[in-house]
Protein backbone atom coordinates (compact mmCIF):
# COMPACT_ATOMS: atom_id res chain seq x y z
CA UNK A 1 0.00 0.00 0.00
CA UNK A 2 1.38 3.40 -1.00
CA UNK A 3 1.63 6.15 1.59
CA UNK A 4 0.93 9.78 0.69
CA UNK A 5 1.92 12.52 3.14
CA UNK A 6 0.04 15.81 2.69
CA UNK A 7 1.91 18.52 4.58
CA UNK A 8 -0.60 21.12 5.73
CA UNK A 9 -3.27 18.50 5.02
CA UNK A 10 -6.00 20.24 7.01
CA UNK A 11 -5.26 23.71 5.61
CA UNK A 12 -7.08 25.74 2.97
CA UNK A 13 -5.61 23.82 0.02
CA UNK A 14 -4.43 20.67 1.77
CA UNK A 15 -7.90 19.62 2.89
CA UNK A 16 -9.16 19.82 -0.69
CA UNK A 17 -6.30 17.63 -1.91
CA UNK A 18 -6.93 15.09 0.85
CA UNK A 19 -10.66 15.07 0.10
CA UNK A 20 -10.03 14.27 -3.56
CA UNK A 21 -7.19 11.77 -3.21
CA UNK A 22 -9.12 9.97 -0.47
CA UNK A 23 -11.40 8.58 -3.17
CA UNK A 24 -8.45 6.45 -4.34
CA UNK A 25 -8.43 2.89 -3.01
CA UNK A 26 -5.27 1.14 -1.89
CA UNK A 27 -3.45 4.13 -0.41
CA UNK A 28 -2.88 5.60 3.03
CA UNK A 29 -3.04 9.39 3.37
CA UNK A 30 -1.32 10.99 6.32
CA UNK A 31 -2.90 14.36 7.11
CA UNK A 32 0.20 16.12 8.34
CA UNK A 33 0.81 19.30 10.30
CA UNK A 34 1.44 20.65 13.77
CA UNK A 35 -2.21 20.58 14.92
CA UNK A 36 -3.26 17.03 15.72
CA UNK A 37 -6.85 18.01 16.57
CA UNK A 38 -7.45 19.54 13.13
CA UNK A 39 -5.95 16.51 11.39
CA UNK A 40 -8.09 14.11 13.43
CA UNK A 41 -11.22 16.16 12.77
CA UNK A 42 -10.69 16.08 9.00
CA UNK A 43 -9.93 12.34 9.03
CA UNK A 44 -13.10 11.60 11.03
CA UNK A 45 -15.17 13.79 8.73
CA UNK A 46 -13.97 12.14 5.54
CA UNK A 47 -13.24 8.51 6.51
CA UNK A 48 -16.81 7.09 6.39
CA UNK A 49 -17.26 8.08 2.74
CA UNK A 50 -13.82 7.50 1.16
CA UNK A 51 -11.78 4.55 -0.10
CA UNK A 52 -8.33 5.48 1.21
CA UNK A 53 -7.13 5.02 4.78
CA UNK A 54 -6.76 8.38 6.55
CA UNK A 55 -4.61 9.08 9.59
CA UNK A 56 -3.30 12.18 11.36
CA UNK A 57 0.41 12.93 11.53
CA UNK A 58 1.93 15.54 13.83
CA UNK A 59 5.08 16.79 12.14
CA UNK A 60 6.93 20.09 11.81
CA UNK A 61 8.86 20.71 8.60
CA UNK A 62 11.21 23.05 10.48
CA UNK A 63 12.05 20.58 13.27
CA UNK A 64 15.52 19.08 13.45
CA UNK A 65 14.12 15.56 13.23
CA UNK A 66 11.88 16.24 10.22
CA UNK A 67 14.00 14.27 7.72
CA UNK A 68 14.42 11.31 10.07
CA UNK A 69 10.69 11.16 10.80
CA UNK A 70 9.79 11.41 7.12
CA UNK A 71 12.27 8.64 6.27
CA UNK A 72 10.71 6.38 8.92
CA UNK A 73 7.34 6.72 7.16
CA UNK A 74 8.77 5.60 3.78
CA UNK A 75 6.21 7.65 1.79
CA UNK A 76 5.65 7.07 -1.90
CA UNK A 77 4.65 10.70 -2.37
CA UNK A 78 4.81 13.91 -0.35
CA UNK A 79 2.57 16.86 -1.25
CA UNK A 80 3.76 20.11 0.33
CA UNK A 81 1.01 22.73 0.82
CA UNK A 82 2.48 24.50 3.87
CA UNK A 83 3.11 28.01 2.62
CA UNK A 84 4.02 30.72 2.38
CA UNK A 85 6.93 29.43 0.30
CA UNK A 86 8.55 32.87 0.18
CA UNK A 87 11.71 32.51 2.24
CA UNK A 88 11.50 28.71 2.59
CA UNK A 89 14.57 26.68 1.75
CA UNK A 90 14.53 23.26 0.09
CA UNK A 91 14.55 21.20 3.29
CA UNK A 92 11.30 19.42 2.36
CA UNK A 93 12.16 18.39 -1.22
CA UNK A 94 15.69 17.52 -0.09
CA UNK A 95 14.30 15.26 2.62
CA UNK A 96 12.02 13.63 0.03
CA UNK A 97 14.94 12.98 -2.29
CA UNK A 98 16.99 11.41 0.49
CA UNK A 99 14.17 9.10 1.56
CA UNK A 100 13.28 8.18 -2.03
CA UNK A 101 9.89 9.85 -2.17
CA UNK A 102 8.28 11.67 -5.07
CA UNK A 103 7.39 15.27 -4.22
CA UNK A 104 4.82 17.86 -5.36
CA UNK A 105 4.27 21.35 -3.99
CA UNK A 106 1.81 24.19 -4.53
CA UNK A 107 4.49 26.87 -4.34
CA UNK A 108 3.76 30.19 -5.98
CA UNK A 109 7.06 31.80 -4.97
CA UNK A 110 9.05 32.68 -8.05
CA UNK A 111 12.48 31.78 -6.71
CA UNK A 112 11.31 28.58 -5.02
CA UNK A 113 9.74 27.26 -8.22
CA UNK A 114 12.22 28.53 -10.80
CA UNK A 115 15.29 27.35 -8.87
CA UNK A 116 13.99 23.87 -8.04
CA UNK A 117 16.12 22.44 -10.86
CA UNK A 118 19.20 22.89 -8.66
CA UNK A 119 18.02 19.62 -7.08
CA UNK A 120 17.75 17.90 -10.47
CA UNK A 121 20.90 15.78 -10.35
CA UNK A 122 20.20 14.56 -6.81
CA UNK A 123 16.62 13.66 -7.74
CA UNK A 124 17.77 11.73 -10.80
CA UNK A 125 20.31 9.80 -8.74
CA UNK A 126 17.54 8.73 -6.37
CA UNK A 127 15.02 8.06 -9.16
CA UNK A 128 12.35 10.43 -7.89
CA UNK A 129 10.25 13.19 -9.45
CA UNK A 130 10.36 16.56 -7.67
CA UNK A 131 7.79 19.05 -9.01
CA UNK A 132 7.36 22.62 -7.80
CA UNK A 133 4.50 24.97 -8.66
CA UNK A 134 1.72 22.40 -9.20
CA UNK A 135 -0.96 25.04 -8.74
CA UNK A 136 -2.92 27.57 -10.79
CA UNK A 137 0.45 28.93 -11.87
CA UNK A 138 2.48 27.63 -13.56
CA UNK A 139 0.68 24.26 -13.52
CA UNK A 140 -2.70 25.12 -15.05
CA UNK A 141 -1.56 28.29 -16.82
CA UNK A 142 1.19 26.43 -18.72
CA UNK A 143 -1.26 23.67 -19.68
CA UNK A 144 -3.48 26.33 -21.25
CA UNK A 145 -0.64 27.94 -23.22
CA UNK A 146 0.68 24.52 -24.27
CA UNK A 147 -2.78 23.69 -25.62
CA UNK A 148 -2.79 26.65 -28.00
CA UNK A 149 0.92 27.13 -28.68
CA UNK A 150 0.96 25.27 -31.99
CA UNK A 151 -1.60 27.67 -33.46
CA UNK A 152 1.01 30.44 -33.43
CA UNK A 153 4.14 30.86 -35.52
CA UNK A 154 5.23 33.62 -33.13
CA UNK A 155 3.92 34.50 -29.69
CA UNK A 156 4.28 38.19 -28.94
CA UNK A 157 2.62 38.35 -25.53
CA UNK A 158 1.03 36.22 -22.81
CA UNK A 159 -1.10 38.10 -20.31
CA UNK A 160 -2.55 36.21 -17.36
CA UNK A 161 -5.06 37.34 -14.75
CA UNK A 162 -6.89 35.89 -11.75
CA UNK A 163 -9.87 37.50 -10.01
CA UNK A 164 -11.26 35.58 -7.00
CA UNK A 165 -14.69 36.27 -5.58
CA UNK A 166 -14.71 38.20 -2.31
CA UNK A 167 -16.61 35.43 -0.49
CA UNK A 168 -14.13 32.73 -1.54
CA UNK A 169 -12.11 31.25 1.31
CA UNK A 170 -8.64 32.76 1.70
CA UNK A 171 -5.76 31.44 3.76
CA UNK A 172 -3.27 33.41 5.83
CA UNK A 173 -0.33 31.80 4.01
CA UNK A 174 -1.63 32.91 0.60
CA UNK A 175 -2.17 36.46 1.84
CA UNK A 176 1.27 36.54 3.49
CA UNK A 177 2.83 35.47 0.20
CA UNK A 178 1.18 38.35 -1.66
CA UNK A 179 2.07 40.86 1.05
CA UNK A 180 5.73 39.83 0.93
CA UNK A 181 6.21 41.56 -2.45
CA UNK A 182 3.48 44.23 -2.25
CA UNK A 183 5.16 47.49 -3.23
CA UNK A 184 8.47 45.78 -4.05
CA UNK A 185 10.12 45.66 -7.51
CA UNK A 186 9.39 42.65 -9.72
CA UNK A 187 11.44 41.84 -12.81
CA UNK A 188 9.17 41.27 -15.82
CA UNK A 189 9.64 40.81 -19.56
CA UNK A 190 7.97 43.88 -21.05
CA UNK A 191 8.52 45.75 -24.30
CA UNK A 192 10.93 43.07 -25.45
CA UNK A 193 13.32 43.40 -22.49
CA UNK A 194 13.50 42.82 -18.76
CA UNK A 195 12.45 45.69 -16.52
CA UNK A 196 11.04 46.32 -13.05
CA UNK A 197 7.43 46.90 -12.08
CA UNK A 198 6.03 47.03 -8.53
CA UNK A 199 3.90 44.46 -6.75
CA UNK A 200 0.20 45.32 -6.50
CA UNK A 201 0.61 48.49 -8.57
CA UNK A 202 -0.21 49.45 -12.19
CA UNK A 203 -3.87 48.89 -11.37
CA UNK A 204 -6.26 48.50 -14.29
CA UNK A 205 -9.77 47.19 -15.00
CA UNK A 206 -10.26 43.97 -16.95
CA UNK A 207 -13.57 42.71 -18.33
CA UNK A 208 -13.88 38.96 -17.68
CA UNK A 209 -17.21 38.76 -19.45
CA UNK A 210 -20.79 38.38 -18.28
CA UNK A 211 -20.08 35.83 -15.55
CA UNK A 212 -18.02 38.07 -13.24
CA UNK A 213 -17.89 41.29 -15.24
CA UNK A 214 -15.21 43.92 -14.69
CA UNK A 215 -12.59 43.48 -11.98
CA UNK A 216 -9.63 45.59 -10.89
CA UNK A 217 -6.21 44.00 -11.32
CA UNK A 218 -2.66 44.79 -10.19
CA UNK A 219 0.83 43.29 -10.54
CA UNK A 220 1.48 39.94 -8.87
CA UNK A 221 4.77 38.02 -8.74
CA UNK A 222 4.50 34.44 -10.01
CA UNK A 223 6.93 31.90 -11.58
CA UNK A 224 5.28 32.32 -15.00
CA UNK A 225 6.87 35.77 -15.36
CA UNK A 226 10.30 34.13 -15.46
CA UNK A 227 9.49 30.77 -17.04
CA UNK A 228 7.23 31.75 -19.94
CA UNK A 229 9.42 34.17 -21.96
CA UNK A 230 11.94 31.42 -22.73
CA UNK A 231 9.55 28.46 -22.71
CA UNK A 232 7.32 30.03 -25.38
CA UNK A 233 9.92 32.25 -27.08
CA UNK A 234 7.80 35.34 -26.34
CA UNK A 235 8.97 38.41 -28.22
CA UNK A 236 7.33 41.27 -26.31
CA UNK A 237 5.64 40.68 -22.96
CA UNK A 238 4.58 38.28 -20.23
CA UNK A 239 2.39 39.75 -17.51
CA UNK A 240 0.44 38.48 -14.54
CA UNK A 241 -2.09 40.43 -12.51
CA UNK A 242 -4.69 39.65 -9.87
CA UNK A 243 -7.23 41.69 -7.98
CA UNK A 244 -9.81 41.85 -5.24
CA UNK A 245 -13.49 42.00 -6.10
CA UNK A 246 -14.34 44.83 -3.71
CA UNK A 247 -12.90 48.17 -4.76
CA UNK A 248 -12.31 49.27 -1.17
CA UNK A 249 -10.06 46.26 -0.51
CA UNK A 250 -8.31 46.44 -3.88
CA UNK A 251 -7.45 50.12 -3.60
CA UNK A 252 -6.38 49.70 0.02
CA UNK A 253 -3.84 47.16 -1.25
CA UNK A 254 -2.69 49.60 -3.93
CA UNK A 255 -2.21 52.23 -1.22
CA UNK A 256 -0.27 49.77 0.92
CA UNK A 257 1.92 49.00 -2.09
CA UNK A 258 2.68 52.68 -2.51
CA UNK A 259 3.70 52.99 1.15
CA UNK A 260 6.14 50.10 0.67
CA UNK A 261 7.42 51.49 -2.60
CA UNK A 262 8.41 54.81 -0.99
CA UNK A 263 9.96 53.02 1.99
CA UNK A 264 7.50 53.86 4.78
CA UNK A 265 6.61 50.17 5.33
CA UNK A 266 9.32 47.59 4.70
CA UNK A 267 6.97 44.60 4.47
CA UNK A 268 3.29 44.01 5.15
CA UNK A 269 3.73 40.22 5.48
CA UNK A 270 4.05 40.19 9.32
CA UNK A 271 0.54 41.68 9.47
CA UNK A 272 -1.02 38.91 7.35
CA UNK A 273 -3.24 37.50 10.12
CA UNK A 274 -4.56 40.93 11.08
CA UNK A 275 -5.17 41.85 7.44
CA UNK A 276 -7.07 38.61 6.80
CA UNK A 277 -9.17 39.20 9.92
CA UNK A 278 -9.95 42.72 8.77
CA UNK A 279 -10.82 41.61 5.24
CA UNK A 280 -13.17 38.98 6.69
CA UNK A 281 -15.36 41.79 7.96
CA UNK A 282 -16.26 42.37 4.30
CA UNK A 283 -17.29 38.74 3.62
CA UNK A 284 -21.02 39.60 3.50
CA UNK A 285 -20.32 41.70 0.40
CA UNK A 286 -19.39 40.71 -3.14
CA UNK A 287 -19.82 37.23 -4.63
CA UNK A 288 -18.43 33.70 -4.56
CA UNK A 289 -17.60 33.85 -8.26
CA UNK A 290 -14.05 33.98 -9.57
CA UNK A 291 -12.32 33.95 -12.95
CA UNK A 292 -8.98 33.26 -14.56
CA UNK A 293 -7.88 34.54 -17.97
CA UNK A 294 -5.05 33.59 -20.31
CA UNK A 295 -4.62 35.90 -23.29
CA UNK A 296 -2.14 34.84 -26.00
CA UNK A 297 -1.29 37.22 -28.84
CA UNK A 298 0.96 36.81 -31.87
CA UNK A 299 1.06 35.67 -35.49
CA UNK A 300 -0.51 32.54 -36.92
CA UNK A 301 1.16 30.35 -39.55
CA UNK A 302 -0.18 32.59 -42.34
CA UNK A 303 1.38 35.66 -40.67
CA UNK A 304 -2.02 36.98 -39.66
CA UNK A 305 -2.47 38.73 -36.33
CA UNK A 306 -3.99 36.22 -33.94
CA UNK A 307 -5.25 36.37 -30.37
CA UNK A 308 -6.73 33.60 -28.24
CA UNK A 309 -8.47 34.34 -24.95
CA UNK A 310 -9.16 31.47 -22.54
CA UNK A 311 -11.41 32.44 -19.62
CA UNK A 312 -12.24 30.12 -16.74
CA UNK A 313 -15.23 30.73 -14.47
CA UNK A 314 -15.45 29.31 -10.94
CA UNK A 315 -18.89 29.67 -9.31
CA UNK A 316 -20.24 28.98 -5.81
CA UNK A 317 -16.98 29.55 -3.97
CA UNK A 318 -15.16 26.78 -5.86
CA UNK A 319 -12.27 29.08 -6.83
CA UNK A 320 -9.99 27.79 -4.01
CA UNK A 321 -10.15 24.32 -5.59
CA UNK A 322 -8.38 25.56 -8.72
CA UNK A 323 -4.91 25.92 -7.12
CA UNK A 324 -5.15 22.28 -5.97
CA UNK A 325 -6.08 20.66 -9.28
CA UNK A 326 -2.59 20.48 -10.78
CA UNK A 327 -1.34 18.65 -7.70
CA UNK A 328 -4.31 16.29 -7.71
CA UNK A 329 -3.91 15.48 -11.41
CA UNK A 330 -0.18 14.87 -11.02
CA UNK A 331 -0.56 12.85 -7.82
CA UNK A 332 -3.10 10.53 -9.45
CA UNK A 333 -0.82 10.03 -12.45
CA UNK A 334 1.99 9.02 -10.10
CA UNK A 335 -0.21 6.75 -7.99
CA UNK A 336 -2.04 4.92 -10.74
CA UNK A 337 0.15 4.99 -13.82
CA UNK A 338 3.60 3.49 -13.56
CA UNK A 339 4.21 4.32 -17.21
CA UNK A 340 3.94 8.03 -16.37
CA UNK A 341 7.37 8.10 -14.71
CA UNK A 342 8.86 6.01 -17.50
CA UNK A 343 7.58 8.54 -20.03
CA UNK A 344 8.18 11.72 -18.01
CA UNK A 345 11.43 10.71 -16.40
CA UNK A 346 12.69 11.76 -13.01
CA UNK A 347 14.42 14.88 -11.73
CA UNK A 348 13.51 18.25 -10.22
CA UNK A 349 11.48 20.62 -12.39
CA UNK A 350 8.92 23.43 -12.30
CA UNK A 351 5.39 22.25 -13.03
CA UNK A 352 5.11 22.85 -16.77
CA UNK A 353 4.55 20.40 -19.61
CA UNK A 354 3.47 17.55 -17.33
CA UNK A 355 -0.14 17.18 -18.42
CA UNK A 356 -2.78 18.22 -20.94
CA UNK A 357 -5.54 20.76 -20.50
CA UNK A 358 -8.00 17.89 -20.97
CA UNK A 359 -6.65 16.31 -17.76
CA UNK A 360 -8.56 18.98 -15.84
CA UNK A 361 -11.92 18.40 -17.57
CA UNK A 362 -13.29 15.87 -15.08
CA UNK A 363 -12.52 18.14 -12.13
CA UNK A 364 -13.96 21.19 -13.85
CA UNK A 365 -17.19 19.30 -14.53
CA UNK A 366 -17.44 18.00 -10.95
CA UNK A 367 -16.98 21.49 -9.50
CA UNK A 368 -19.22 23.28 -12.00
CA UNK A 369 -16.19 25.17 -13.36
CA UNK A 370 -16.48 26.19 -17.01
CA UNK A 371 -14.33 27.98 -19.53
CA UNK A 372 -14.78 29.87 -22.78
CA UNK A 373 -12.42 30.12 -25.73
CA UNK A 374 -12.40 33.17 -27.98
CA UNK A 375 -10.23 33.71 -31.04
CA UNK A 376 -9.52 36.92 -32.90
CA UNK A 377 -7.95 36.69 -36.35
CA UNK A 378 -7.12 40.03 -37.98
CA UNK A 379 -9.52 41.58 -35.46
CA UNK A 380 -12.42 39.29 -36.38
CA UNK A 381 -13.67 37.67 -33.16
CA UNK A 382 -15.19 34.21 -32.97
CA UNK A 383 -15.87 31.66 -30.20
CA UNK A 384 -14.03 28.36 -30.49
Amino acid sequence: MKTVVVLGGYGNFGKRIVENLAKTAGITILIAGRNNDKAIALAKHLQPKVAAILAPLVIDIFADDFKARLTSLAPFLVIHTSGPFQGQDYRVPNACIECGSHYIDLADDRRFVCDINQLDSKAKEKGVLIVSGASSVPGLSSAVVDHYQNQFSTIESINLAIAPGNKAERGVATVAAILSYTGHPLSVFKGGHWQDVYGWMDSRVNDFGSFVGKRCLANVDVPDLELFPNRYNVSQQVSFQAGLELGILHWTMVGMAYLSKIGIVKSWAPLAKAIVSTSNLFLPFGTQDGAMEVLISGQDHSNKTKQIKWTLYAPKGNGPYIPTLSSIVLAKKLLSNEAFIAKQGVGAIPCAGLFELDDFSHYFDTLGITYQQEMSLDNQVQHI
